[in-house]
């Protein structure tokens, strides 16, 4: 059970009823579609009268719509409803040390026009940029977008729209929320990438995720990332530096610094530089440059020196999920980034560590890898405002 926060703590009133039940009902739309008014009066017990006139509301907003008629039981046939997905609603920006994504998307989440750059250290130069995406997808797409959602790779403060630091840049204290805003007359929301990629699997991720209640994320890219789920809510902490566990000690002398500085670090061992650093170990070369991406590739080709790069990553993914699993006890730990394209190759060695750490006759956790597809961050960084559409209030938590 739940202690109620008098601090936050808000009397339930008819408007508060009102916007639960339309929520309850535009989620039954969402995860039962095509489905009809009755249907969802029979499931919610809600009356008919009070279901239709939640659904004209949703309809006139342009999120649902109807689309026919279903089977007929012995009446009138009953008229489907399912999500509107014409027409672009959200704006995402996802920052990476590589490269920055900007794209709009429909309520479903699928992309409908998307640009990409190079991020700049310069933050000025970085969300100047992307400024001028976010404008041209709102000239290109009109005025149906409602928000922009922004992931960074660092610590970030939702609540006030801040980013606390990025280490990667070394950007500090910058009002990134503010910024954009202004520039573009949206609404903008932010938070750190691995978090925003939590939400991303909690709404759109795969069932054995998105069903969960309590499941942990683990972003493996350039560093190593966390977003925990707790109760089917993002856990962000005091002013968001929950998850930091890419910084907790796992060994010494790791093949790369941390983003930190520091070669103990789980992020130093387990990160995408480290497993390219292994690499160019194994090859005893430092003339063959190559990216992931393109280690995941000879990886999955054959290449024995890639295979054996990946799965000591993997191996030291292992140690921090093991540590996690044991402090935690989630349902799941879902592994995200490039590395899960060869998730045969690396499922082995990742779970190892962790079935050993795990004592007997205590639950142990699935470990899976992310379905968000090629750019999680940037799923990560729309699911900011699609989510919003259909969580409930802090009040129905």
């Amino acid at each position: 059970m739940r202690r109620i926060d008098l601090r936050k703590a808000q009397a339930a009133r008819t408007g508060t009823i009102r916007d639960i039940n339309r929520q309850i009902v535009l989620n039954y739309v969402r995860e039962r579609e095509p489905i009809s008014r009755a249907e969802i009066a029979r499931e919610t017990n809600l009356q008919r009268s009070t279901v239709s006139a939640i659904v004209d509301a949703l309809t006139g907003e342009g999120l649902v719509e109807e689309i026919g008629e279903g089977e007929s039981t012995g009446g009138r046939p009953p008229t489907m409803l399912r999500l509107r997905t014409a027409g672009a609603i959200a704006i995402g920006v996802a920052v990476t040390p590589d490269v920055t994504t900007v794209a709009c998307s429909d309520l479903v989440g699928r992309v409908l026009a998307q640009r990409q750059f190079p991020t700049d250290l310069d933050h000025e130069r970085t969300f100047q940029q992307a400024i001028e995406a976010i404008q041209e997808c709102v000239k290109l797409k009109g005025g149906s977008i409602e928000s922009v959602g922004v992931s960074l790779p660092g610590l970030v403060d939702p609540s006030t729209g801040v980013a606390i630091y990025v280490p990667y840049f070394q950007w500090r204290d910058l009002p990134v929320a503010k910024m954009i805003s202004t520039a573009v007359g949206l609404p903008v929301m932010i938070d750190n990438d691995a978090n925003a990629v939590a939400l991303a699997e909690l709404w759109f991720g795969r069932p054995e995720v998105s069903d969960a209640r309590d499941f942990i994320m683990v972003l493996a890219a350039e560093g190593v990332g966390t977003g925990i789920v707790f109760d089917g809510q993002i856990y962000r902490g005091e002013r968001g530096a929950a998850g930091e566990f890419g910084h907790m000690i796992i060994g010494t002398n790791a093949p790369v610094e941390c983003s930190c500085g520091n070669r103990d670090c789980w992020e130093a061992f387990s990160s995408e530089r480290a497993a390219l650093a292994r690499y160019q170990k194994l090859r005893r070369s430092t003339n063959d440059e190559i990216g992931f991406k393109e280690l995941v590739d000879r990886a999955l080709s054959g290449e024995a020196d890639a295979t054996m790069a990946l799965k000591d990553m993997a191996l030291c993914l292992g140690v921090g999920i093991s540590n996690l699993v044991v402090g935690f006890s989630p349902e799941a730990v879902v592994v995200g980034g490039e590395i899960t394209r060869a998730w045969p190759l690396v499922e082995g060695a990742l779970k190892q560590t962790i079935e050993h750490s795990v004592r007997r006759g205590l639950p142990s956790a699935r470990i899976l890898p992310s379905t968000l597809g090629a750019n999680p961050t940037l799923m990560g960084a729309l699911s900011l405002v699609l989510a919003s559409k259909f969580a409930a209030s802090a009040f129905a938590a």
